[in-house]
């Protein structure tokens, strides 16, 4: 998938003329989430506020702040992450984060701190519900989409966590070691994307290390490759906390340390300016950054849509959680439901106590709030809707007569499911279970939930399973003993009719995957190596995460990265894959509805190839997406653009990204396992940057397109003036293969000596351009 780079800003104005003192205090927050002002130099104050799906309201003036984590003022609840990935939908998520916008400015709020991209590494991490996807170009492209609709409206992004910020555990101290390639294709990909696409305003640096250097501290990281290499132009603040050292932090390349330390900090910088151990210039550069920032939200404010009502953002916020509802199986059509007639049993605490958000710095205090019993309430016309409790929630206040004992309540709901045509049966995890602050021990459901599932299962077979979880939960192995299984997240305020309008078939989902649903967590292709120990942990997994590595290792899983069903079903044809003249492609595919009812598909587009590649490749890689809707019986073309550079790997020999010359399979698929069409493409690779000498063994001389021919060449020179050799014997040729042509060269009847290397050195050095 490609966008147009925007050109870069226009040159700013001079910065003011400041004080050593003023310049230090721009660098430090004046409380929890403001920064600092200097009024005399017209440098506002800019207030900050968490709201990844909506404004947690920063609570200041001593009283409670960061560690409160409610919010001061109601603000509308969107689909947290791990929902609104799974609608596939960038333009949806740009209108989220307009509204985001839009209740921001009229609460004077200029940054809000999201969205998070971090990779969902592992499912145990307690953070998964801010993040988007497994996968980095999904979350690159909803990523991307929430930043551009934030700042379009005039308010400042903060793209976090920067970089690696995988895992709860230890998460302010822990070093996550990770190869260079990993890194760059699965772990700083999405930033990349986003950074050089869509120009985020401000970037939040994480607490861990990378690679045994702190992110607040880590000059490559905030430097080096942010700065320098993707061009960003905006603030690197700290994550709240992160900041150990002021001054090697404003050094590596840290602008603004959060929260304020109460000028203690301040006055660390100005002597290390005065002693001479940090260069003013630095400390400069960060005040024109945070100055540049001050003047883009301000001129944003002047431009700011006004707020839409409650009500509307209300109504945007159940059409996202409608879009994010991901039906997982459906046997023998269960669903929808039919509200004119028959009974329903609706079981599970769940279903009038939802969660509806994650539990930490994320938390909103919602302006209304739906439940999914009252949602089928409404909806049911003929239809009757009975409710059990069935069990208790924990860390939620029981209702009603429900402090009855555990026994008791499920007693009342096998006799409930019994007497019933159907039951919907809504199972999850309390916010106990997973937060901010801490990972997951398991990724089972509660005991109590399973064993009121199978006595619910041995009175009526007719049961449709409604999840509620931030993380991915075990299905296994009792998904297979339901007909109807829906995942549905946490949905936001709104998302209790949303799940009522697909349950009762109002709405027809249209949600996937955008995570993979293990059948065992030992399956995860982390698994081994998380959450490490001793303050490290190893990601030996390198780019085998989520899908890439179930894949690669052949691994049955419950369900796959990007599998969602819907109530009615699509067929693929005519595929066709074009060189759209600008280094890219075009992939054209022609979906059918070819069911009874309007449904959206959403055509994931993976590739993989070429055969004989120089490194380990996973199977297959989502390259892009497009969604389709259709009326029964329409046909349309869903249209996937993508950039070469989507192709290539990174590699650490040659110095940077580089794709591989041979043959592409590009495949379109419902999923990463439902491949319904593919085809083959030509690809010419990228000229070889790799500088030969002694030391590279005799395969890469061989397989490098100067050096090969030209050793190649010598072999059959040397072999005709000497006769046979060991390079004729194809067992002997593969013994030598890795072994350095500068050690064959030793070797007394090696058809090359030390000179013959030397020379060959100095002969692809130059026929490559790397001469001198």
């Amino acid at each position: 998938m490609t966008s147009q780079t925007p050109p870069p800003p226009a040159a700013d104005p001079a910065p003011p003329r400041l004080s050593l003192a003023e310049k230090a205090s721009l660098t430090s927050g004046a409380g929890d989430f403001v920064t600092t002002a200097v009024p005399a130099a017209g440098i506002p104050a800019l207030t900050l506020s968490d709201g990844p799906h909506g404004l947690r309201l920063p609570k200041e003036s001593g009283d409670g702040g960061q560690l409160d984590l409610h919010s001061a003022a109601p603000a509308t609840c969107f689909p947290p992450a791990v929902a609104l990935g799974s609608g596939w939908d960038p333009e949806l998520a740009h209108r989220v984060a307009g509204a985001i916008a839009a209740e921001a400015t009229a609460h004077g709020v200029r940054v809000v701190l999201g969205p998070g991209i971090n990779i969902k590494r592992s499912p145990l991490c307690g953070r998964n519900f801010e993040y988007f996807s497994e996968d980095p170009l999904l979350t690159a492209e909803l990523g991307g989409a929430m930043v551009r609709g934030l700042q379009e409206a005039g308010v400042g992004a903060a793209l976090k966590h920067y970089a690696a910020n995988n895992q709860e555990t230890d998460r302010m101290r822990v070093s996550a070691d990770i190869d260079e390639r990993p890194l760059r294709e699965i772990y700083l990909r999405a930033f990349e994307r986003i950074v050089r696409r869509d120009r985020p305003w401000s970037v939040m640096a994480s607490y861990n290390a990378v690679n045994g250097v702190p992110l607040s501290e880590n000059t490559r990281l905030l430097t080096d490759i942010l700065r320098t290499e993707w061009g960003f132009d905006g603030v690197v603040m700290s994550d709240w906390g992160a900041v150990r050292d002021r001054v090697a932090a404003l050094r590596a390349g840290l602008d603004l340390q959060m929260p304020g330390t109460g000028g203690r900090t301040d006055r660390e910088v100005e002597a290390a300016v005065s002693g001479g151990d940090l260069d003013e210039t630095v400390l400069d550069a960060a005040v024109e950054r945070l100055v540049r920032l001050a003047r883009r939200v301000t001129d944003g404010a002047r431009t700011a849509r006004a707020a839409a009502s409650d009500e509307e953002h209300h109504r945007l916020a159940r059409e996202a959680a409608e879009r994010c509802v991901v039906l997982l199986k459906n046997d023998g059509g269960l669903l929808p439901l039919d509200p004119a007639s028959g009974t329903v049993a609706v079981i599970g605490e769940l279903a009038r106590a939802p969660r509806y958000q994650g539990a930490g710095s994320s938390q909103v205090t919602p302006t209304r709030l739906e439940t999914p019993l009252d949602g089928l309430r409404a909806l049911a016309g003929g239809a009757r809707v009975d409710f059990a409790a069935g069990y208790a929630l924990a860390g939620t206040a029981p209702a009603d007569a429900d402090t009855a004992p555990a026994e008791q309540l499920a007693e009342e709901a096998v006799r409930l499911a019994s007497a019933s045509d159907t039951v919907v049966l809504f199972l999850g995890l309390a916010a106990t279970d997973e937060s901010e602050g801490f990972d997951r021990d398991h990724i089972d459901l509660p005991k109590a939930q399973l064993l009121l599932l199978e006595r619910i299962v041995a009175v009526n077979p007719r049961v449709v399973v409604v999840l509620s979880n931030g993380g991915v939960v075990r299905t296994a192995p009792w998904h297979t003993a339901v007909p109807a299984l829906v995942e549905g997240w946490l949905l936001g305020q709104a998302g209790g009719g949303a799940l009522a309008r697909v349950l009762f078939g109002a709405v027809n989902p249209s949600g996937k995957l955008a995570e993979t649903i293990p059948l065992r967590l030992e399956d995860a292709p982390s698994h081994l190596h998380f959450p490490g120990e001793e303050g490290r942990v190893r990601y030996g997994e390198g780019v085998f995460v989520g899908y890439r590595g179930y894949d690669a290792r052949r691994c049955e899983v419950a369900f796959p990265f990007g599998h969602g069903l819907s109530y009615t079903t699509f067929a693929y044809s005519g595929m066709r894959v074009a060189d759209d003249g600008n280094g890219g492609y075009t992939v054209t595919v022609t979906v059918t509805n070819t069911g009874e009812r309007a449904g959206r598909e959403v055509v994931q587009v993976y590739s993989s190839g070429p055969d004989a590649s120089a490194v380990a490749r996973p199977p297959r890689e989502l390259r892009g997406f497009a969604s389709v809707a259709l009326a029964p019986g329409e046909s349309r073309e869903a249209v996937v653009r993508l950039d070469r550079e989507a192709l290539a790997y990174h590699s650490e020999r040659e110095g940077g990204s580089r794709v591989e010359g041979g043959v592409y399979r590009f495949e379109a698929g419902a999923s990463s396992r439902d491949i319904r069409l593919s085809a083959e493409v030509t690809v010419t690779g990228d000229p070889s940057r790799l500088r030969l000498d002694g030391r590279n063994t005799l395969a890469e001389w061989l397989h490098h397109p100067v050096g090969g021919p030209l050793l190649a060449a010598r072999f059959t020179r040397t072999g005709a003036a000497a006769g046979p050799s060991a390079m004729d014997d194809p067992v002997m040729r593969r013994f030598l293969a890795g072994i350095p042509l500068d050690v064959i060269a030793d070797f007394p009847q090696s058809p090359v000596g030390p000179a013959d290397v030397a020379e060959l050195t100095a002969l692809a050095a130059g026929r490559s351009g790397h001469e001198g």
